[in-house]
């Protein structure tokens, strides 16, 4: 069989390489583009796609007769079909593959990129987080911790279902901040292409950009409702979007100076020092305290500086110290907590100023790293 390309003919040999080639000799991008914008269409309307619903795609820029052609060839190419005389086109199982195709390559591509740069800027924000906590202890003389930033009420960006097995799919949701979450999920019966896109399409339409606070019973009803029969799979990967968007729990934080608590004689007797001491190395009372003080300036509507006195604090074994809290923000909703503990005849003025200088300069930081 000769094909054209351009104004060479090329013999399309026979075996597994043949469909490959075809694809590559035969599916310029102008054909491509209107097969999508086709399958795209279908998909929303339900309806067999014409010529002139193409033609109105401002970023194609083109003719119907141009389309037209094109359309022709697309079907001589099997990737859509005519399901009567005078009807439109409707993809083909064929046609679906290609898209499902290159839809998870970009979508793989797309995660594969932001997992590498989310790592390298990681390893990097670690450093620079425990280096802040040493100055900080140093130049107070106090206790002191930062926390990692966290990505607070975050919006969802978008999902992607995928075949892995004949009973099983991955769910990979990714989140504002760029924080992916997947998890398997097994099904009893197996899933076709074009009804996996149709679920991908689904979940993204209602779901893309919303918080979990904006998720509602409404949504959820009438996304389960669409679904049919997958309705249980689509209630599973809701699960699974409130779980990726809500704070993590498993939070790093860094300690610097804890030793400087014996600089001060009210808190350097073995018990108080103790406490102290053990509630840094074991971090869950800090974790409390940074919780309870990101939730509590949420609530408040603003990000300043928290100082809390004696029985004040948030953590129990800290009930001789002075504990002054600092929110760091880097970008919209991505927070961290700052605290230094000390005795409660601590220099607040000092701490205080250096406290809000040093949450003006992380953002510059951050965006070094």
């Amino acid at each position: 069989m000769l094909t054209k390309q351009g104004s060479k003919t090329a013999e399309i040999p026979k075996g597994s390489g043949r469909v490959a080639l075809e694809l590559k000799m035969q599916l310029d991008e102008r054909k491509k583009n209107i097969l999508y914008a086709i399958i795209r269409n279908y998909l929303e309307t339900g309806e067999p796609v014409g010529s002139r619903t193409i033609s109105k795609y401002e970023e194609l820029n083109l003719s119907s007769a141009t389309i037209r052609n094109e359309m022709a060839d697309l079907e001589e190419l099997g990737y859509i079909v005519q399901p009567h005389t005078s009807a439109g086109r409707i993809p083909s199982d064929k046609g679906y593959r290609f898209y499902v195709d290159a839809m998870m390559e970009d979508k793989e591509r797309e995660v594969d990129e932001i997992k590498e740069m989310l790592l390298e800027k990681a390893d990097k924000m670690e450093s620079l987080l425990k280096q802040v906590a040493k100055v900080l202890a140093t130049n107070t003389n106090y206790a002191t911790m930062i926390s990692a930033p966290q990505y607070h009420h975050n919006k969802l960006k978008f999902i992607q279902l995928s075949k892995v097995a004949e009973n099983q799919i991955v769910a990979v949701i990714v989140v504002e901040g760029n924080i992916i979450k997947n998890q398997i999920i097994d099904i009893e019966d197996p899933l076709n292409d074009e009804t996996l896109l149709k679920l991908n399409i689904l979940l993204n339409s209602n779901l893309n950009g919303l918080t979990i606070g904006e998720i509602n019973l409404g949504i959820v009803s009438r996304m389960k409702e669409q679904a049919g029969i997958h309705s249980e799979l689509i209630s599973s990967v809701i699960d699974m979007v409130a779980e990726a968007i809500k704070i993590d729990d498993d939070l790093e934080i860094y300690t610097s100076g804890a030793n400087n608590i014996f600089k001060y004689p009210e808190l350097s007797d073995h018990q108080r020092a103790s406490e102290i001491i053990t509630a840094f190395e074991e971090k869950i009372q800090l974790t409390d305290l940074v919780q309870k003080t990101l939730a509590k300036q949420a609530g408040e509507g603003y990000k300043g500086i928290q100082v809390y006195i004696g029985s004040e604090t948030p953590i129990q074994n800290m009930k001789d110290c002075s504990v002054v809290t600092a929110t760091y923000e880097l970008e919209e909703g991505v927070q961290g907590t700052i605290g230094i503990i000390g005795p409660k005849r601590m220099d607040y003025d000092k701490v205080v100023s250096t406290l809000k200088s040093l949450t003006n300069q992380l953002d510059t930081l951050y965006k070094k790293v």
